[in-house]
C-alpha cells in the first residue's frame, strides 16, 4: 500500500521532497529484509514478494517526474539490489526460473495485495507464475536498463529477451484475456484485474494488439463506474456485496468488490493504448468519483465499491491508493491535454 500510494499522494501534488523523505525512511527496511529476513517494526508486510517491485515501480514514477539523472543518483543502486536480490534467488517466497519468470508460493498464506484470509487461509490462493508480479519484474529490469543510460548487462537483458517469448506464451489464452496465475497445469481462468498492469506498466512483454485484447475483456467484464471489478459476473465464485459479519465481508473481499486504484491503472492503460484519444472517456470515468467526495468522509475515497449497482461505498471511509491513483490519473491527463 505505501509504495502504491506513495507517488499520487506525492508527485501528483507536486511534493516530491515528501517522496524523497519517505522513500529515505523505507529503503533501510527493504535492504534490512532483503540482509537479514527481518520484517520491520513499522513497515508492515516487508516479507510479501511483490512489496519491492512496488518500490521501484515507485521510484519509476519519481524518474518521470524528477528526472533520470536525479533517480539515478538518489536510487539506481537500491533497484540494482532489489533486482539482485530477486535474480540471485534470495527471496524465501519467489524464485526465478529458467524462463525469466518469478514462481512465487500462496497456496496456503496471503502474498499478494488480495490478502484476505478466513480460517488462516487465503480465501484467492494465488500461486505459481502471477500475472502482475511477473509485468512488474518485466518493468523493474527495462526501467533499470534506463536508468542506467541503456549499457548493456548480459545477466538482466537475456532474462528481458527471455520474458518477451515466456511472459504471453504463459498468461496470454485462447479467449485473449491473460491467466491470472499459473502453476504447471493448473491455471487460473478468473477475469480478475490484475492483468490490466501488463497493459498499463511503462514497459510490456505485450504487443499492442494483446493490449487491446486485455483492455477489451477488462472493460467488458470488470469496469465499473467506481473502480475495476477484483472479479468478473462471469466468473465462479462472484460476491458483489462485501456486507454482514466480518466472515462474509472477508470472503467478498477480492470476490467481486470494486477498486478505484484499480481504475487509475485501468485508465492508465487506456490511455497508453488510445493515446490523445482516450482523454475524453478518462475524464468522464472521473466524474463518478466527485460525487464520492461529498459522501462518507469529505474530500476522499472509500476503500471498496459494491460490483453491483448502485455500486455503495464499503471498508475504510479513506484509502490512500485510491486517492492516489486517482491523483495519478487527473496528472496524466494534464499531459495528454497540454501536447
Amino acid at each position: 500500500d505505501l509504495f502504491i500510494a506513495l507517488p499520487g499522494c506525492t508527485l501528483s501534488i507536486d511534493d516530491p521532497v515528501r517522496f524523497e523523505k519517505i522513500m529515505h525512511t523505507a529503503m533501510p527496511a527493504v535492504r534490512a529484509f532483503m540482509a537479514e529476513g527481518k520484517p520491520d517494526r513499522v513497515i508492515r508486510e516487508l516479507e510479501h514478494p511483490d512489496v519491492p517491485l512496488w518500490a521501484i515501480w515507485a521510484i519509476q514514477q519519481y524518474a518521470k517526474t524528477a528526472g533520470v539523472e536525479k533517480a539515478r543518483d538518489l536510487y539506481a543502486e537500491f533497484v540494482r539490489d532489489i533486482i539482485d536480490y530477486i535474480s540471485g534467488q534470495h527471496h524465501p517466497e519467489m524464485k526465478l526460473m529458467e524462463n525469466g519468470l518469478l514462481f512465487a508460493d500462496g497456496r496456503d498464506k496471503a502474498i499478494t495485495w488480495m490478502n484476505s484470509t478466513v480460517d488462516g487461509k487465503p480465501v484467492v490462493p494465488r500461486s505459481g507464475y502471477i500475472v502482475e508480479f511477473n509485468a512488474l519484474w518485466y518493468n523493474a529490469l527495462c526501467f533499470y536498463r534506463e536508468l542506467t543510460g541503456n549499457v548493456p548487462n548480459e545477466k538482466y537483458d537475456s532474462i528481458i529477451d527471455a520474458l518477451n517469448k515466456s511472459f504471453p506464451d504463459t498468461f496470454i489464452n485462447g479467449y485473449n484475456y491473460l491467466f491470472d496465475s499459473v502453476n504447471g497445469s493448473t491455471v487460473d481462468w478468473s477475469v480478475r484485474p490484475n492483468m490490466i498492469f501488463a497493459v498499463a506498466l511503462p514497459y510490456s512483454p505485450l504487443t499492442r494488439m494483446q493490449k487491446r485484447s486485455v483492455l477489451d475483456v477488462a472493460t467488458k467484464e470488470l469496469l465499473t463506474p467506481k473502480g475495476l471489478r477484483s472479479l468478473s459476473p462471469k466468473s465462479e465464485g462472484y460476491r458483489p456485496y462485501c456486507v454482514g459479519p466480518q466472515r462474509e465481508r472477508d470472503l467478498a473481499y477480492h470476490q467481486g468488490t470494486a477498486w478505484p486504484w484499480l481504475l487509475g491503472a485501468y485508465l492508465e492503460a487506456y490511455l497508453r493504448v488510445f493515446g490523445k484519444s482516450g482523454v475524453s472517456f478518462a475524464e468522464r470515468m472521473l466524474i463518478s468519483m466527485e460525487e464520492e467526495m461529498s459522501l462518507h468522509c469529505i474530500g476522499t475515497i472509500p476503500e471498496l465499491f459494491d460490483g453491483n449497482p448502485p455500486f455503495t461505498g464499503r471498508g475504510a471511509v479513506s484509502f490512500a491508493m485510491n486517492v492516489a491513483a486517482i491523483l495519478r490519473v487527473v496528472d496524466l491527463l494534464k499531459i495528454y491535454n497540454a501536447e
